[in-house]
């Protein structure tokens, strides 16, 4: 397994409920076939640039360890939710 690092940027209107059920859904998927290490929760963070019109994101770090083959399905999940604006994971090195 490698470490990877993720940011996931939420809409910032969200509601606590909708933003923790879509975030405990991108958790459940690393989970699955991997091991968090540490989550930070940056809370409410100006944009560096509007993103349709979005000036502020709620910020997830998520720091794990996966296979190769969970990323494809975690940016999968991220590209499809409503909830997420923006969304990187990178391989941190060992």
């Amino acid at each position: 397994m490698r470490k990877y690092e993720g940011v996931l940027v939420f809409k910032p209107d969200l509601e606590d409920e909708a933003r923790n059920q879509a975030f405990d859904r991108i958790k459940e998927t690393i989970e699955s076939n991997g091991k968090i290490s540490e989550i930070s929760d940056w809370g409410k963070r100006k944009l560096a640039y509007e993103i349709n019109y979005i000036k502020e994101g709620y910020y997830y770090i998520v720091e794990f360890e996966a296979n190769p083959e969970l990323i494809t399905e975690i940016e999968r999940r991220s590209r499809i939710s409503d909830a997420i604006i923006r969304y990187m994971f990178v391989r941190k090195d060992a």
